[in-house]
């Protein structure tokens, strides 16, 4: 089974790795930028361990940082349908190509189609009605496989759906987490709704976050421009299907989830640039990675809205990212294969075993790595 061109024979199992369960951060770290940061040379594997707060120290001259601007949502919502049961609704996409299939409404009422993923629904046929405790209800339109449905919102009020689950809805943290402060019997003292959100957060659309922005601070963000670094943004909106797992023994049979995208005209011109400079252009995050490779593998990066479902896996090439911000993955994942075909997996796997010996926090509230060419410095 090959993955793409890079000369192995790479099955899903060569991308697992032991975690002793301790090392799962189910909190972030006290201070964002506290947490800790494994800077990894993708040219001759060379280590250096400091805190997120050491970045620009390792950031080369002049760098395009490019962020992830999504915003999470409070995607998870419960409802009760017309036999008194609870169900529980989670968020995925609007439908339709604008965004929101819309129908005309009185004066402040809306209506707007979503795609969600509903647990309880039972034998609930469509035209079911669920009653949320908001001024808004839902209408079941479709019922497909794998608990996934299209509901029909609609509701009085500005701002439609989305500011509608801003006082209702709980914000849908990946399942590691909710397991493990289950298993712990503690709730968290952490608010997730600022935490689990980066500080440049802007577009809403996401159902979970850009884990490699989360360490960045308004003033770490300031300090970079001062040194001469520069900041570009694009949105990609994270779907659930990045918490998947990989089921396929080859991984070049996995199929990711399709997830919506926008490059701005300004971004655009940034990242050409730095591109006709020389410059590094360092991603922050593999949502990142997905987009500018995307586009680049249209042609020219120009400004652009569309999906992608863009799988890279070792022997996959990179043609405008050339450093990475990234936090530590789950086994066996899509993004740990990512990761791998950026910096070689046998050395991302290495840093790995060395994170874990110097015990760093592992997963999405966990530490991070940032992957850059040449010799570090001392």
């Amino acid at each position: 089974m090959l993955a793409r061109g890079s000369g192995e024979f790479l099955l899903t199992e060569d991308f697992d790795y032991d975690l002793p369960g301790g090392l799962i951060a189910t909190h972030p770290a006290r201070c964002r930028d506290a947490s800790r940061l494994l800077i990894l040379s993708k040219d001759d594997g060379e280590r250096n361990h400091c805190f997120f707060s050491d970045l620009p120290r390792f950031l080369r001259s002049r760098s395009l940082i490019v962020l992830n601007d999504t915003r999470v949502i409070p995607a998870r919502l419960f409802a009760q349908k017309p036999t008194g049961g609870r169900v529980e609704v989670f968020l995925v996409e609007a439908s339709g190509a604008d965004g929101a299939r819309k129908e005309p409404v009185e004066p402040e009422g809306w209506v707007e189609f979503w795609r969600v993923l509903v647990r309880g629904l039972g034998r609930c046929p469509v035209g079911t009605r669920l009653r949320f405790a908001a001024p808004f209800t839902a209408e079941v339109c479709e019922r497909q496989e794998r608990g996934n449905a299209v509901l029909r919102f609609s509701g009085q009020g500005r701002g439609g759906l989305l500011a509608a689950i801003e006082t209702i809805g709980d914000i849908p943290l990946p399942p590691y987490i909710e397991a493990a402060r289950r298993q712990g019997g503690a709730t968290s003292a952490v608010d997730d709704r600022v935490r689990y959100q980066t500080v440049y957060a802007r577009v809403p659309g996401a159902v979970a976050a850009p884990t490699a922005g989360l360490h960045f601070t308004d003033e770490l963000l300031s300090r970079l421009e001062t040194e001469g670094h520069e900041i570009a943004r694009v949105t990609l909106h994270v779907g659930p299907g990045t918490f998947r797992p990989v089921t396929a023994s080859d991984p070049a049979q996995h199929q990711l989830d399709a997830e919506r995208f926008e490059v701005s005209a300004a971004a655009a011109a940034s990242i050409r640039r730095a591109q006709a400079e020389g410059r590094p252009i360092v991603a922050v995050g593999t949502t990142v990675v997905r987009t500018l490779e995307t586009l680049a593998r249209t042609g020219a990066i120009e400004a652009a809205s569309g999906a992608t479902s863009l799988l890279i896996l070792p022997g996959d090439g990179f043609r405008v990212v050339t450093d990475l911000i990234t936090n530590f993955h789950l086994p066996k994942s899509s993004l740990l294969m990512l990761v791998s075909a950026f910096a070689g997996r046998e050395r991302v796997l290495s840093a790995y075993r060395d994170a874990i010996e110097h015990g760093y926090r592992f997963y999405s509230y966990g530490d991070a790595m940032f992957i850059r060419p040449g010799t570090l410095p001392s």
